[in-house]
């Protein structure tokens, strides 16, 4: 049994070496690649908002190319990429508007989704504008919505992928925390509301991941990637309140759609 182990560990690795010298094991790799065809849906987190360098054809929906899905696509080279993730995009928006390139020869999804349900943009303006009172309530708001509501609308969100792309490995993305504490941050929100924001971020990021497990999907969690690299940190990948381009606020930054969201969704594509 030994010795003819061995002998299979001699062959492969010396047709190892004949297609690395004849370069067919590129063209094997590069064939590999080809024949995937992958589709990149969601929201303001994977469109790219906050990324700049936006494709001006995608008008308000803000894709960018500095985007992790289109970062993964020129990477990996697959046979097909459609990007339909949209900047605002809602549950209801991906299911009306952003599955039409699925179908049963899809392969790869990749999706942020939940962030607009649950009132993000108007936790963060809330929060900005007015009383620490007021943002813990408005915060509580949003988590009994993630409790009640959420989980059927994504569940509606990942049955029409699978409705669509039957055969296709999907990866659910999840949302940083935005703050460190005890961070360099001197002005702007208290230490007890970025507590409460980080909290609901972990809050929505396990529903997300709950309803996510139970279609079989894989939920891919960016916290860890983003700890030591959110607002207050000196080196975020997140904007902080941008007055000169608002929308932009509280979404990652070039550096946070390569360094966050590239590494994770590569890690499990």
């Amino acid at each position: 049994m030994k010795l003819s182990r061995i002998a299979a560990l001699s062959s492969s690795l010396l047709l190892g070496a004949v297609l690395a010298l004849t370069g067919a094991g590129q063209a094997q790799a590069s064939e590999s690649a080809l024949a995937l065809d992958y589709v990149a849906l969601g929201d303001s987190y994977s469109s790219g908002l906050g990324a700049g360098s936006y494709d001006s054809a995608s008008g308000n929906c803000k894709r960018s190319t500095r985007a992790y899905p289109k970062l993964w696509a020129a990477a990996h080279s697959p046979s097909s990429f459609a990007f339909t993730a949209c900047s605002g995009a809602r549950t209801g928006d991906v299911t009306a508007g952003q599955l039409g390139p699925l179908s049963s020869a899809t392969d790869l999804v990749s999706i942020t989704i939940g962030g607009n349900d649950a009132g993000f943009a108007d936790v963060m303006t809330t929060c900005v504008l007015q009383s620490e009172s007021s943002c813990i309530n408005r915060i509580n708001t949003a988590r009994a919505y993630v409790d009640t509501t959420l989980p059927g609308k994504l569940d509606g969100v990942y049955s029409a992928i699978r409705t669509k792309a039957p055969a296709a490995q999907v990866v659910v993305l999840g949302y940083p925390r935005f703050y460190k504490l005890g961070g360099s941050c001197i002005a702007g929100l208290s230490e007890n509301e970025r507590s409460a924001i980080n909290s609901a971020a972990d809050y929505l990021n396990a529903a997300i991941a709950k309803r996510a497990a139970n279609h079989g999907y894989d939920f891919a969690d960016v916290t860890p990637a983003f700890t030591g690299h959110e607002i207050c940190s000196g080196a975020a990948w997140l904007h902080s309140v941008n007055w000169l381009n608002i929308s932009e606020s509280y979404h990652p930054t070039a550096s946070g759609q390569s360094g966050g969201y590239l590494p994770v969704f590569t890690s499990h594509a």
